[in-house]
């Protein structure tokens, strides 16, 4: 794999990605700054790529490492954090590590339970289910003393990887949050959190506006600890419309990248990229282009041609294929990857699927994923 150089790198940021602010922690120097650089908007030699979900039940090293192990109590182990984190980089050349963990450790740190149900997914055993269980939870929220294993896990992270790609930290937004929070689990409909939405709406904004707040400190505070680009996942923002988005969602996901961006600034660290992944948001691109991240993902379900030219040039996009194309041949993902890249035009691109690997994935499909994208960007550089 090529190495940008690093000192010609004209973006706001430390050479090596930070030194790990007020944690003082010193870190090995980054080796491959291309994910960075694109995510900044520069130009690369090649286009990074890097998977959601590329840790994950497809890697029979992931079962092997989370055999017997609860999985909460996995997120809560820096150790194993960092093993998980580092499996998918030893099979593949990605070009970016993001930690292992939940965004479900934020509502835990606001004193919900939340259990790993096999076969079901995560289960809240006492969801918010009226406006007066806001009063149940527990603020404000320590999120050194609460979510202190986070950082942990990327600090030891960052260690072990030995500068060779950068690592994403992440959480998810508070309109998703919330959604788990009252649904208990997923849902095909999230119709108990709609209802607050409409039933409850100054209930939905106390409710969004706790979690900003508990988000912003655990966001600074990966950067802190080693992180060195940062995404925010609105997963579940097909539920909404354009009106609710615009009322319950966006107005966060803006003050999440604000008040970040200035606490970094404050703790004396330099800035990192963020990146907001909305899926299925593709009625707000717009928008989230103006919304104060680097980044914008985007799923399968969007045109990336046509995405460039509802948010102009000024941002990054990063995405989008079809999760699904991995079951087809090796040749074939290549085939698919070049139109992919060709439809993502010139402009700075972050390679990745639309969502996360499934579990029942052939890892050699993956391998192949990453590989097209780094032969065909660079077969299209040459051009």
């Amino acid at each position: 794999m090529e190495e940008a150089s690093l000192s010609s790198s004209s973006s706001p940021r430390s050479p090596d990605g930070g030194p790990g602010g007020d944690r003082g922690q010193a870190f090995p120097k980054l080796q491959n700054d291309t994910f960075l650089r694109a995510a900044w908007g520069e130009a690369t030699d090649y286009t990074p790529v890097w998977c959601m979900r590329q840790a994950g039940r497809y890697l029979k090293e992931f079962l092997d490492t989370r055999a017997g192990q609860d999985f909460f109590s996995t997120c809560r182990s820096p150790e194993a954090c960092c093993e998980l984190t580092l499996q998918p980089l030893r099979r593949f050349p990605l070009d970016a590590a993001i930690i292992f963990s939940d965004i479900l450790v934020v509502p835990q740190a606001l004193g919900l339970q939340v259990t790993m149900v096999p076969g079901k997914g995560p289960t809240f055993s006492a969801p918010l289910r009226e406006e007066q269980d806001l009063d149940r939870l527990q603020t404000p929220v320590d999120v050194d003393q609460e979510l202190g294993y986070v950082f942990q896990a990327i600090t030891l992270t960052r260690q072990r990887l030995e500068g060779r790609v950068p690592l994403i930290g992440f959480s998810g937004a508070p309109w998703t949050l919330m959604s788990y929070m009252v649904e208990g689990g997923g849902s095909p409909t999230m119709a108990q959190a709609k209802r607050w939405l409409y039933q409850w709406p100054k209930a939905s904004h106390r409710l969004l506006g706790l979690l900003t707040d508990v988000l912003v400190p655990y966001l600074v505070g990966q950067v802190a600890a080693g992180a060195q680009a940062l995404q925010v996942f609105e997963s579940h923002a097909g539920h909404l419309g354009p009106e609710l988005f615009s009322e319950f969602a966006l107005p966060y996901i803006r003050d999440v990248a604000k008040r970040v961006k200035a606490g970094l600034r404050e703790a004396g660290l330099a800035p990192v990229p963020l990146i907001i992944f909305a899926k299925d948001g593709h009625y707000a691109l717009e928008e989230l282009a103006q919304s104060g991240y680097e980044v914008v993902g985007i799923d399968w379900k969007v045109d990336p041609a046509l995405a460039r030219e509802r948010v102009g040039k000024s941002v990054t996009l990063q995405g989008n294929l079809d999760p699904c194309a991995l079951y087809a041949s090796e040749d074939r993902i290549g085939q698919l990857v070049e139109r992919m890249l060709d439809a993502f035009g010139p402009q700075p691109h972050i390679a990745n699927l639309g969502h996360g690997i499934y579990p029942d994935m052939d890892p050699a499909h993956v391998g192949a994923f990453v590989e097209a994208v780094h032969r065909h960007s660079r077969q299209l550089r040459r051009k």
